[in-house]
């Protein structure tokens, strides 16, 4: 059974544009009749964007799978989609197991505290409040915010939000660990033991899907990557090819 499988997959989204009047339109309106017939000053289009699409490719039980593209490429929003946040407008994502998504800010709330948000985290990700409080220790030692707990969230620095954010994620233990990002965020030291919590993972079975502009760690961390452009999969290989090949594309569109 595989841990992830997505087949043909695609979503869309509607972008809205308002383009104003010239100056010389809205003086010729205003002096000809039209201008009491015209409602409005701005003409509205709709255009379809489609950040990914036809995008096909499975994940293996315990296999690490690192996602790598420049930005805009739709690596998060493919990551959103794997987790649920997003349903496809065309394809399909079958999911086994549960999911743990970690990245910077999402299911916290500025005005509440750290300790609140942790059960407010859990709870989004399907816990329940015993099984948060199981884990809630493990979440504070592995954040090193306990002085902090008791702040809102407003006050913490991206830094300490990503310490939060990580710890609850991996201490939760999904089958399934998506992650965006979140390394490159934060101290040399946490990066570092980030890094060996992901390897302990590894070292578990879990399966993991890495988004990340760092080749090295994503070489590091990944036997496996792919490389999205425009929303679309252009390579899938090892990540040592697969880093390789998205530095020659980025030399390639540089000249």
């Amino acid at each position: 059974m595989l841990a992830l499988e997505v087949r043909e997959m695609g979503i869309k989204f509607h972008l809205h544009h308002e383009v104003e009047q010239t100056l010389t339109e809205t003086v010729i309106d205003l002096l000809s009749w039209r201008a009491r017939k015209k409602k409005t000053k701005t003409a509205v289009t709709n255009e379809e964007f489609w950040p990914v699409r036809n995008i096909s490719f499975s994940v293996r039980p315990g296999e690490s799978v690192g996602v790598i593209g420049k930005n805009g490429a739709g690596k998060s929003t493919l990551l959103q989609v794997l987790t649920g946040i997003y349903k496809p407008d065309e394809g399909t994502v079958v999911r086994h197991g549960n999911i743990g998504l970690l990245q910077l800010g999402t299911g916290f709330h500025p005005e509440l505290t750290g300790r609140d948000n942790i059960y407010l985290n859990g709870a989004i990700l399907g816990l329940s409040r015993k099984e948060i409080d199981s884990v809630y220790r493990a979440i504070i030692d592995f954040s090193e915010l306990h002085d902090f707990i008791d702040t809102p969230l407003r006050n913490y620095s991206s830094g300490m939000v990503s310490r939060l954010g990580f710890s609850i994620a991996i201490n939760i233990r999904p089958d399934i660990l998506l992650i965006d990002e979140v390394l490159s965020v934060g101290d040399e030291g946490f990066q570092r033991k980030c890094s060996e919590k992901i390897e302990e993972l590894r070292g578990a079975g879990r399966t993991i899907v890495f988004v990340s502009h760092s080749m090295d760690q994503v070489v590091q961390l990944c036997e496996r990557a792919i490389c999205l452009d425009h929303g679309r999969i252009l390579f899938d290989g090892s990540s040592t090819e697969a880093s390789k090949y998205y530095l020659d594309l980025i030399e390639r569109e540089s000249v």
